[in-house]
C-alpha cells in the first residue's frame, strides 16, 4: 500500500500551456464509488491499471494499483463502468523539485482543467505555484474524478453574475 498526499487546484489561464510536456490521453471509469472508497480503472496508451484508493484524511488517502491487461480494462470500461467515466489528457510540468499534474478534461467535463502537486509526506510545505494555478479545491470532493464521473462538470450550475 502506498498513501497519496496531493493539493488540488483549478487552473485559471492557459499559461500553463508553456510549462508543459507534450501530454498523454487517459480514459477511466469506475467500477465502484461507495461514499468512502473508489474502485477505478484506467487506460493510458497501451497499458492498464485498477486502482482503489481508501478515504481522504485531509490530503492524504490511501491507494493500491495494480496493472492489468490492456484488453481487461477496455472490457472493464465498456461493459462496467457505465457512464461514469472521465475522459482527460494529462500534462506534467516540474517546479522546484515537485511534479505537477495538469488534466485537461474532455467529454462531458470538456472545459475544466484542474491541476494536482503530490508531495512526498503530510505537513511538507509547497513552493511557489505559478500564477495559472488558482483557488485549492483539495476538499471540493466535486473536482474528484470519482464525482466528475458521476456529476459532469458541464453539468453544474453556473454561479450567477
Amino acid at each position: 500500500m502506498s498513501v497519496e498526499i496531493e493539493r488540488k487546484y483549478v487552473v485559471v489561464s492557459n499559461a500553463w500551456r508553456s510549462d508543459v510536456d507534450g501530454g498523454e490521453r487517459m480514459r477511466q471509469g469506475y467500477l465502484a464509488v461507495p461514499g468512502t472508497c473508489s474502485v477505478r480503472v484506467r487506460v493510458r496508451g497501451e497499458a492498464a491499471w485498477l486502482c482503489v484508493k481508501g478515504p481522504r484524511q485531509g490530503d492524504a488517502r490511501s491507494e493500491f494499483e495494480y496493472p492489468v491487461p490492456l484488453e481487461d480494462a477496455q472490457e472493464m470500461l465498456r461493459d462496467l463502468c457505465g457512464d461514469r467515466l472521465i475522459d482527460k489528457t494529462r500534462y506534467r510540468c516540474e517546479l522546484d523539485g515537485f511534479t505537477i499534474e495538469v488534466d485537461e478534461f474532455s467529454g462531458a467535463n470538456d472545459g475544466l482543467v484542474l491541476a494536482e502537486v503530490e508531495l512526498p509526506q503530510q505537513g511538507m510545505s509547497l513552493p511557489d505555484l505559478p500564477d495559472w494555478i488558482g483557488p485549492d479545491v483539495t476538499k471540493d470532493d466535486r473536482y474528484y474524478n470519482s464525482h466528475l464521473s458521476r456529476d459532469p462538470y458541464r453539468e453544474w450550475a453556473l454561479p450567477s453574475s
